[in-house]
């Protein structure tokens, strides 16, 4: 083998600068991360730091949140076992809208701390947040335009739910539907009708609530009778239905206040009417009007006092017809001297004179 060979097959001998390109290299990248380490440190501590102390916080309030609902649901409950439980305290009803005010204050709790962690976070990476905070707020209004239906709905429950307007078990009449209320939701309320039905009401369809189920309720009885009745015989028998309607059970617990006789409401020539109030149970006054009037009747009748109504047309066999109902009405053309007449009166040929 020649020697050119030998010299073209050995290894050539690195350039020194390549080396001292690389160690320098190497202790730049070391001093970089010297110098920065601390940073990097500080930072995640940082990021750790916020992230526990947002969980930890998240935690304790939501945890805060469910002991007190707990403790509602536990006082409507022993509220519920006493003698005036059943009117002071609906228990499913306390524990509906207790569960829907924690609901809603667990998550604005969550939005808002751990919205907050994330935006201390980012800040940690120095990271600008002018163009991020600009971009949200006019992503959260075009949200808003959007689908504003559905936050007037939330609003308008979660307001409902705070103020106490209707709750479960009360009967209302919502505008758009009545009925009693089944369920109580932040967007949607449950109303069952008086046929059977489920009406699904929006909370921001409702301009206006009846509720028919909360303070007391008045039922409202009028007795009609002959003007020829004494009225003092009248007032005494009412008065012992009354008094007896009174001590009868369940009508003891569903009378508010005594049955009141508020005098004459009408007085006709062939009948007058005697106005019989009481204050009830709320939504209970319907039953208690019901059995007023069967009382009524039945001490009336054994009294001999007679009850009057409308008096019905009455008639003597069949009703003689009508003799002007077969003829026809009056016409212009009957009479020759009518301008009628003479304008349909055919025109006489001229005479001709010769």
């Amino acid at each position: 083998m020649s020697l050119s060979a030998l010299m073209a097959a050995a290894p050539s001998p690195e350039p020194i600068g390549s080396l001292d390109e690389a160690a320098e290299r190497a202790g730049n990248a070391a001093g970089w991360v010297q110098e920065n380490w601390s940073t990097w440190l500080n930072t995640g501590l940082r990021i750790i730091l916020i992230a526990t102390i947002a969980l930890v916080l998240r935690y304790v309030i939501r945890r805060a949140l469910t002991n007190l609902i707990d403790r509602m649901n536990r006082s409507a409950q022993a509220v519920e076992g006493t003698a005036l439980g059943g009117l002071l305290v609906n228990a499913e009803r306390r524990r509906q809208r207790s569960e829907a005010i924690g609901s809603v204050l667990r998550s604005v709790t969550s939005f808002l701390i751990l919205g907050t962690a994330a935006l201390m976070i980012l800040g940690a990476f120095q990271i600008n947040l002018a163009p991020l905070l600009a971009s949200a707020g006019v992503a959260g209004v075009a949200l808003g335009f959007g689908a504003r239906n559905l936050v007037t709905d939330f609003l308008s429950g979660v307001f409902m739910i705070l103020e106490d307007q209707y709750g479960v078990g009360d009967t209302i009449d919502a505008g758009v539907a009545s009925g009693e209320v089944i369920e109580v939701g932040l967007r949607v309320t449950k109303l069952r009708g008086d046929n059977g039905e489920i009406w699904y009401v929006r909370n921001g369809e409702v301009k206006r609530i009846g509720n028919l189920s909360q303070g007391w309720s008045t039922a409202g009885v009028d007795v009609t009778v002959r003007p020829t009745e004494d009225l003092d015989r009248v007032r005494a028998v009412i008065t012992d239905v009354a008094e007896a309607m009174t001590k009868d059970e369940p009508w003891a617990e569903r009378l508010w206040g005594p049955v009141e006789i508020l005098g004459l409401d009408a007085v006709l020539l062939d009948s007058m009417t005697v106005r019989v109030s009481a204050k009830t149970m709320p939504g209970k006054a319907l039953s208690v009007e019901r059995e007023l009037r069967w009382r009524i009747k039945r001490a009336l009748d054994a009294a001999g006092i007679r009850m009057v109504g409308p008096r019905p047309v009455e008639t003597d066999g069949a009703a003689a017809p009508d003799p002007t109902a077969g003829m026809a009405a009056p016409s212009a053309f009957a009479s020759a001297t009518s301008p009628q007449s003479l304008a349909a009166t055919p025109i006489p040929p001229p005479t001709l004179s010769k």
